[in-house]
């Protein structure tokens, strides 16, 4: 992991925000092309479609942005921790707009941010494992006082991209670009928190999960 050892802060920063651009993109625009055909005369037929198509993208955008603040942005003070539920209802408001459905499983607790991050930072990793829709359940438990995270995704020909499974098994990715920064900061967020990363395969199925690094 020296490659990623050697990234910047600031270079980790612009990579993540155009991770976060890239994800909005899509239902902004589908905003501007609802509102031109709302300013095109003679296109009153059109009108009910424009406003069902601005309503439906603002509500994706708020969510993907909402759920972005959680898992990438500062979300509090530094040490700060954050409620379970809130991340429950940007983690619902996201998968929405998704293939995958969500089973959270997850108690109302207050946990330290960063770990919160990483947890939805792994929800983020794992749905693209299931490209074709599925359901994703997440659960955790307290193990040796620390936090256990583990998520299962289980749908048609899931499988697991190979940037995901070099970065989370430990390895540098090939390139370090705006596509490969979010298992990255993933992996850094775990490697803050004392946690190791596991990803399993088999069929139809993936498991991820985060337990803390046996001590000597």
């Amino acid at each position: 992991m020296a490659v990623l050892e050697e990234l910047s802060s600031l270079d980790l920063t612009a990579l993540v925000a155009s991770r976060v651009c890239h994800d909005i993109i899509s239902p902004v625009g589908a905003i501007t092309n609802g509102l031109e055909v709302l300013d095109e005369e003679g296109n009153e037929d059109m009108a009910d479609f424009a406003m069902d198509l601005i309503r439906k993208s603002a509500r994706q955008a708020s969510a993907k942005l909402q759920f972005a603040r959680l898992a990438f942005g500062a979300a509090g003070s530094a040490g700060s921790e954050i409620d379970l539920g809130d991340a429950h209802a940007v983690a619902a408001g996201f998968m929405e707009n998704e293939k995958a459905e969500l089973d959270w499983q997850l108690e109302r607790i207050l946990l330290p941010k960063n770990q919160v991050k990483l947890l939805l930072n792994l929800l983020l990793t794992i749905n693209q494992c299931v490209p074709r829709g599925g359901v994703i359940t997440v659960t955790s438990e307290g193990l040796n006082g620390q936090r256990m995270f583990k998520l299962v995704a289980k749908g048609k020909n899931a499988r697991v991209a190979q940037v995901i499974s070099s970065v989370l098994s430990g390895d540098a990715p090939e390139r370090i670009d705006a596509h490969s920064v979010q298992p990255i900061y993933t992996r850094l967020l775990a490697k803050e928190e004392g946690l190791r990363l596991e990803l399993t395969e088999k069929s139809d199925e993936i498991t991820c999960i985060a337990h803390p690094i046996p001590t000597l």
